[in-house]
């Protein structure tokens, strides 16, 4: 905040405060420690992520990536959820989700530059950094730390995938309900129940009564 003489009429003078409005790149600290977590964060790589990382708001409901599109970004949740999805005799299929500190992109389309059968939607308002693939690639080219990050935190995504391959060895609806839990203990009731209900393969109406049995 700075001070502003204005000139007024006659002799008087009035002072004005002046809010400056903040850089973009002030309000990144969440993902610099996030990061920060895995490698030495020098600030050089500061300095290019700050040039190369877009804040980016999304509404509920509203679609990141289409299956029909190549996907160009990935996306450090700041705040909310997103889903990975496919659709399946004109049904809806919930792969996997991402929320706060973790990164979303369709997998297989964003290492590939190739379509895949994958949609990205927001499951409640979010906020994200968003970063295109041709600038990770100049971050893995110019700082080697930043492709061990990736190895290391960019492959959450990866954890859901195979989380989610897990959960097919289990056979009843009880023992896919407490997988989902396990694997979603900060955010499970965040999801709407047929998103999580497509997600570990049972009704909604099963799933109600689950979680309903799970009150008594």
């Amino acid at each position: 905040m700075t001070t502003t003489l204005l000139p007024m009429t006659g002799s008087i003078i009035f002072l004005k405060l002046v809010n400056k409005a903040q850089p973009q790149y002030t309000k990144m600290e969440k993902l610099f420690k996030s990061i920060s977590n895995y490698i030495n964060l020098s600030n050089q790589l500061k300095e290019e992520l700050r040039a190369r990382l877009h804040k980016q708001s999304f509404k509920k409901k509203e679609s990141v990536l289409d299956s029909s599109k190549v996907c160009q970004n990935s996306y450090f949740i700041e705040k909310g959820i997103m889903r990975l999805y496919y659709l399946k005799d004109g049904k809806e299929i919930s792969e996997f989700f991402c929320s706060e500190n973790e990164w979303m992109n369709s997998p297989r389309s964003f290492m590939q530059q190739k379509t895949d059968f994958y949609n990205i939607d927001v499951v409640e308002n979010s906020v994200a950094w968003r970063i295109n693939i041709s600038d990770l690639v100049y971050l893995f080219d110019n700082f080697p730390e930043m492709e061990r990050y990736a190895r290391m935190d960019m492959g959450s995504t990866f954890g859901y995938v195979l989380e989610r391959v897990a959960s097919l060895r289990f056979s009843t609806a009880r023992e896919k309900y407490e997988h989902f839990l396990k694997t979603y203990p900060h955010i499970y009731h965040r999801i709407p129940l047929g998103m999580v209900a497509s997600h570990i393969g049972i009704t909604q109406e099963t799933l109600s009564r689950l979680r309903k049995d799970d009150l008594f």
